[in-house]
């Protein structure tokens, strides 16, 4: 039912996936293009704590329809797929259509080789 209305918004994701290394993205978008692909029917459009772990939807069976169709559509686009791979990501939106991107993927310790490079 969504499936269109976040490819729309897709390539500005990507982008903001790219930068959600530096910290917590948010994109605004416009709630038009999801009441409409709603076709009328009362959905609740906001969805907490929708992680990504090495592409995978932890703990599914908690999100609605709606952010599990925003996750599939990830897993689905070959380029989302490649950034999200190896990778942990937490997704939220609110009532305010707005799309919280935050990569909490832990930050890797130099091995001794890098350690004795870079010295």
């Amino acid at each position: 039912m969504f499936e269109q209305t976040w490819k729309k918004y897709l390539p500005v994701i990507v982008i903001l996936l790219k930068r959600s290394v530096n910290g917590e993205q948010t994109l605004h978008m416009n709630n038009t293009d999801f009441q409409r692909a709603a076709g009328g029917r009362k959905i609740k459009f906001s969805f907490y704590d929708l992680q990504l772990n090495d592409g995978r939807l932890s703990n599914s069976s908690t999100h609605s329809t709606f952010a599990k169709e925003f996750a599939l559509v990830l897993q689905t686009n070959e380029l989302t797929r490649k950034l999200v791979k190896n990778q942990q990501f937490e997704f939220s939106m609110n009532n305010s259509f707005q799309l919280m991107i935050k990569n909490v993927t832990p930050a890797t310790e130099p091995s001794q080789e890098e350690l004795v490079e870079n010295s």
